[in-house]
């Protein structure tokens, strides 16, 4: 596990793929608890990653800073950034995705639908395109809502699913992991209430190393 940041409020660290990020046997917060030498210890998911996704979370580490955590959420005042690589070089330089999802339970699966209705929830992000590379693209996404495989079944709709994805994507373009990474965290900090930031970039490995912009981006911490 990459620790980022610790103290008795926050964790922050880089999640695994395949590790779940809900607090049940063997998922991130198990692991937090063995870092911490204490089966016991408060720590609590206040967003979440799908199994397949890596990057950057933070857990609350205190019942009233998930509260806090939380509510930044609703109040759109956590921001959180992506970094993806899609099929397609076609991809718009910026763009905003709106859509109706709908998610399957049964299937485990979420669809684009053309209209509300029950179970039906809308879903927006904002996204810039950051380099081409042969037949994909390297994108920066900013989500304004966390719906369930919300950017994965919103680039796949059109045409631009992620490299990796073996739910939404293409068999061609397997990757040992799927082309999403949580790159951003920002909030306030629960105690201090001062404006806090975290950052990582993804590993050099295919597809992320066919893109050289990633070593201008900006990585790191801010508290």
């Amino acid at each position: 596990m990459d620790i980022l940041y610790q103290d008795n409020r926050i964790f922050v660290c880089v999640k695994p793929a395949g590790v779940l990020s809900t607090d049940e046997e063997g998922g991130l917060p198990d692991l937090i608890r063995e870092e911490l030498g204490d089966e016991k210890a408060c720590v609590r998911t206040v967003h979440r990653l799908d199994r397949v996704v890596s990057g950057v979370m933070v857990f609350a580490r205190s019942r009233e800073a998930s509260r806090i955590l939380s509510a930044q959420m609703r109040e759109h005042t956590f921001e959180k950034e992506y970094l993806a690589v899609v099929h397609g070089n076609t991809v718009p330089e910026h763009g905003e995705l709106k859509d109706f999802l709908l998610r399957n339970k049964k299937e485990k699966k979420t669809y684009v639908v053309k209209e509300p209705g029950k179970d039906v929830q809308e879903a927006i992000l904002d996204y810039d395109l950051l380099e081409k590379s042969g037949d994909c693209a390297l994108v920066r996404i900013r989500l304004k809502t966390g719906r369930t495989h919300q950017i994965r079944t919103q680039f796949s709709s059109r045409g631009w699913p992620l490299v990796g994805d073996q739910k939404y994507g293409l068999p061609e373009l397997q990757a040992e992991h799927i082309a999403l990474w949580s790159y951003h965290l920002a909030f306030f900090h629960p105690q201090t209430e001062k404006r806090v930031a975290f950052s990582a970039l993804p590993p050099k490995e295919f597809p992320w190393n066919q893109f050289s912009v990633l070593d201008k981006l900006d990585c790191g911490i801010e508290v």
